[in-house]
């Protein structure tokens, strides 16, 4: 794939300031008005454990000294490795995990770190799938942090998809996300599995009356949708594993709305949407990666290519492309970051463009990254973290400036590989 010399030049120059500014943890001030567990130094999201990961990144390319890199990976096992059910692909010992076979040049790299973070992220996985199976066979319906990649199985089924894929623990999560695809037992609705009578910040409220049906990549069915592709797509599957992805596909493809400037789905559907059917309006919502678009659109990217599906793989990227082309819903980015910004539309762009026939959205990444570089000089960007911060965003712009590392990928963390 081609990019633009000179924004691409630019694109690497910036996040090499930007990981230059991150160099030193003791120079290095995390904004204190974050959730405690996305404070301390396990956490991929918001603590040294998102910027160890892009010092990784920059190393395993060539771009950055491996020093930076362990000096910070240092940071993040500084305390006390959490492996309680507080634990996630997000913070403590799966965050680590993860963060630490990146890291692995070689398979006794970090050989004792990995191995004690695996004996830990295997007994918390157990303990989580005993709890979700059970709550099945109640016939009850899901938490969001049950499943979701950022506090749920989905994650930890990342974890152990890309460190130990022939790992019986590996099938034991997968074989989870095919019987959260189904409908509960005796449900006489049919609902989905995943429908959730909480709101999507995770609790009753009583302006969701009947709970939803989540969507999104963050917290929603896409990456659940994304993991068993992944899977497929590298052989390792288990019973009813197509299955399952054709029902998610079933779902999206009925709630998919088709409208003037393009396909798009909404973040999350009610008991009343559900009823109510898609519509032909455009849509209006902010395209990131944790919600929106480009994370259903990569999702459904995925399972088009592990399912041999070139009409899926198609419809997928020209959502994207058509997203990319309407201005009405990049004027609705107001963020720079991963999670809900223009780093992650830029990054959920480029894992497409890099995966499609062609290449056909090189041009509308060289313009996506000019906006973010625009951006970047007339708004310095306070926050160092990963999800929102400046980490993430040198992670995006090296990405597109330089390409992707061989080996586990970093944005494996945000279920897009």
């Amino acid at each position: 794939m081609t990019v633009t010399v000179t924004i691409a030049n630019r694109a690497h120059t910036t996040a090499q300031e930007i990981l230059d500014s991150l160099a030193d943890p003791d120079h290095v001030r995390f904004l204190p008005d974050k959730p405690a567990l996305r404070q301390r130094p396990s956490s991929m999201g918001g603590g040294a454990a998102g910027v160890a990961l892009a010092h990784v990144e920059a190393a395993r390319t060539g771009h950055g000294p491996w020093e930076s890199a362990r000096t910070w990976i240092a940071r993040a096992l500084s305390e006390p490795i959490n492996g309680s059910n507080t634990a996630t692909l997000w913070s403590g010992a799966p965050a680590l995990g993860l963060l630490t076979t990146i890291a692995a040049t070689s398979p006794a790299r970090l050989a004792r770190a990995r191995a004690r973070l695996a004996g830990a992220t295997t007994r918390l996985t157990l303990d989580r799938l005993s709890q979700a199976n059970t709550r099945i066979d109640r016939g009850q319906g899901p938490s969001l942090a049950e499943f979701d990649l950022i506090q749920g199985l989905t994650g930890l089924a990342v974890y152990h998809l890309h460190t130990h894929p022939e790992a019986p623990i590996t099938r034991h999560v997968l074989a989870y996300l095919v019987r959260l695809s189904r409908p509960l037992p005796d449900d006489p609705h049919r609902l989905p599995g995943w429908w959730t009578e909480h709101s999507p910040h995770n609790s009753p409220a009583p302006e969701f009356p009947g709970g939803h049906l989540n969507l999104g990549m963050a917290h929603g069915i896409a990456a659940p949708l994304a993991v068993l592709s992944l899977a497929l797509r590298h052989g390792v599957t288990v019973d009813g594993h197509t299955d399952a992805i054709g029902r998610i596909l079933d779902v999206l493809d009925a709630r998919r709305h088709a409208g003037p400037r393009g396909t798009w789905w909404p973040y999350y559907l009610t008991p009343q949407r559900w009823e109510n059917g898609p519509t032909t309006a455009a849509c209006e919502q902010r395209p990131t990666w944790c919600y929106g678009t480009p994370g259903l659109a990569r999702a459904q990217q995925l399972a088009g290519i592990a399912l041999h599906d070139p009409h899926r793989q198609a419809m997928a990227e020209q959502t994207m492309a058509d997203c990319l082309r309407d201005a009405s819903q990049l004027d609705t980015l107001a963020d720079l970051g991963l999670c809900h910004g223009w780093a992650g539309l830029l990054h959920c762009a480029w894992r497409i463009n890099t995966d499609a026939p062609d290449t056909p959205l090189t041009q509308d990444l060289d313009r996506i990254a000019t906006t973010l570089l625009d951006r970047l000089e007339g708004e310095p960007h306070p926050d160092p973290e990963f999800l929102d911060g400046r980490a993430g965003i040198a992670l995006a712009l090296h990405t597109y400036a330089n390409g992707a590392a061989p080996g586990v990928p970093w944005d494996a963390h945000l279920a897009l590989a």
